[in-house]
């Protein structure tokens, strides 16, 4: 059984760093994309970082330059580092894995960049 925990949000001031991470369990992941993705309230869930077996990355246009993620395949965890970040990158951080016909979502955790 895939399962998927997030660790790592909280309450950041702006300008501030925080690294989340997601331990993946119940597969090797290698043949998998494995990302993190963001829902502010009221908005749709958005891409915020993406990353292949092969550590090709994509990031979301508001985490270019801001956030780097990244990937052990011995050891299948997903991180999310985060700097500089801004009051608009509140919201609830989901780690997610998927492949050509499978999709899996962790429950989230919540990141609060406030002063």
């Amino acid at each position: 059984q895939v399962q998927l925990v997030e660790s790592g949000g909280g309450l950041v001031q702006p300008g501030g760093s925080l690294r989340l991470s997601c331990a993946a369990s119940g597969r090797n992941f290698m043949l998998y994309v494995m990302g993190w993705y963001r829902q502010a309230p009221g908005k749709q869930r958005e891409l915020v970082a993406g990353i292949t077996g092969g550590l090709r990355t994509n990031y979301g246009a508001s985490a270019k330059g801001r956030f780097t993620i990244s990937r052990d395949n011995a050891k299948n965890p997903v991180y999310l580092q985060m700097n500089s970040l801004k009051p608009e990158d509140t919201g609830v951080y989901y780690c997610n894995v998927r492949s050509a016909n499978q999709n899996y979502w962790g429950q989230g955790t919540q990141v609060t960049v406030s002063s």
